[in-house]
């Protein structure tokens, strides 16, 4: 904005002293009094009210992997950025000690399900030696129990065997949900512990921003609201999110909620962990007087109001009235970084200073160089 108003003023120099070539030597006294300004016609617009908050962009899903088992790593599938499905391989974790479990575990069965058989055979031969009286009811209930007993073996061993089994499994780490390998925090060789993750896994195709609003602000926040994010990698491009969550209570020492941005990321251009500059859209005041906040002159002043001291920000334009500029005080509704909506002050029609403001004072005599329509 800076460079704009410096290019202008060497613009208005330029034109001031080709103006005044061509004047008599009387008129050209008279010109240089003159200060030179350029003007827009004010019109009715609009107002986009909103507010600024900073966040960092994380992704909508991001899961840590962890191995249950604290072996050394044998082999990793995937490596940073890599897109892996629901299921697929990452890493294999060296089980020898596992496998030996489970090698044991399936000898272990078949020996119990061949005791298993064997009992069984006898029980059979109980029931019916038991039937015909030529048995008594103790040795059938021994041979009973000896019976239920293996089966219950059996059982155990079938359990020991599934449990080995799973064990054996958890050597094989896959990917709980589909996306892509946001950090790899492991190498093949190192050892995996169940308190690190191997990797992380994120979903980008939205991604959020989480911030912070202040107790004053949140009635103004809603879901559904639409945001505007801007990140410092894409400095001339904005993405548009909108409010998907607001947090149902307020951190007590911070008297602050958490507010939560969804934004569309198809293209992936948005990354988790870029800081980012938001703009929440709260509403818009239509029709009213618009001013361009570079165009005003802003000072502070301290007064008292209600028997208090308080900081007051004042704003001043100047109004090209005739060959004159006139000061003028607005009375301003709502001011953001680019627009003042205006309730007095200024007037539709009437024709704002916009460059070389800084130059005036009030009733000081000026020569309109350039006048342009008011654009929002």
């Amino acid at each position: 904005m800076k460079l704009i108003h410096l290019i202008g003023l060497t613009f208005l120099a330029v034109a001031l002293f080709f103006f005044g070539c061509s004047q008599s030597e009387s008129s050209t006294e008279q010109v240089e009094d003159r200060i030179p300004v350029e003007i827009k016609t004010i019109k009715l617009g609009d107002v986009i009210q909103s507010l600024d908050y900073n966040g960092d962009i994380e992704a909508e899903y991001e899961v840590k992997v962890f191995s249950k088992i604290p072996d050394r790593i044998e082999k990793f599938y995937v490596d940073d950025g890599d897109k892996v499905q629901k299921g697929d391989a990452i890493a294999e974790i060296l089980a020898i000690t596992i496998k030996q479990n489970v090698r044991g575990a399936e000898a272990a069965l078949v020996a119990a399900k061949a005791q298993e058989a064997n009992l069984q055979v006898e029980f059979e031969r109980a029931q019916r030696l038991y039937r015909e009286n030529a048995m008594s009811k103790q040795q059938f209930d021994a041979a009973k129990t000896q019976f239920e007993a293996i089966k219950a073996q059996v059982e155990q061993a079938e359990a020991t065997l599934a449990n080995s089994k799973s064990q054996l499994e958890d050597a094989r780490i896959t990917a709980p949900i589909s996306g892509i390998i946001g950090k790899r925090y492991f190498d093949a060789g190192d050892m995996a512990s169940p308190s690190l993750p191997l990797v992380t896994v994120v979903q980008m195709d939205w991604v959020k921003i989480s911030f912070d609003v202040t107790e004053l602000d949140l009635g103004k926040i809603k879901v559904g609201q639409q945001a505007v994010v801007q990140v410092k990698s894409y400095p001339n491009r904005s993405f548009t999110g909108k409010v998907s969550k607001i947090s149902p209570v307020l951190d007590p020492l911070t008297r602050m909620a958490e507010v939560e941005v969804l934004i569309d990321n198809g293209d992936h251009l948005l990354k988790p962990g870029m800081f980012a500059r938001v703009e929440v859209t709260t509403g818009i005041i239509n029709d009213v007087v618009v001013v361009p906040r570079y165009t005003t002159i802003e000072n502070t002043t301290l007064e008292t109001i209600d028997g208090n001291e308080q900081v007051i920000k004042n704003y001043y334009v100047f109004v090209a009235d005739s060959n004159r500029a006139e000061q003028r005080k607005l009375s301003v509704i709502y001011a953001n970084h680019e627009y003042l909506a205006i309730s007095s002050g200024i007037q539709v029609g009437e024709k704002l200073v916009t460059l070389g403001q800084n130059l005036l004072r009030d009733g000081a005599p000026v020569i309109i160089v350039n006048e342009e329509e008011q654009a929002q």
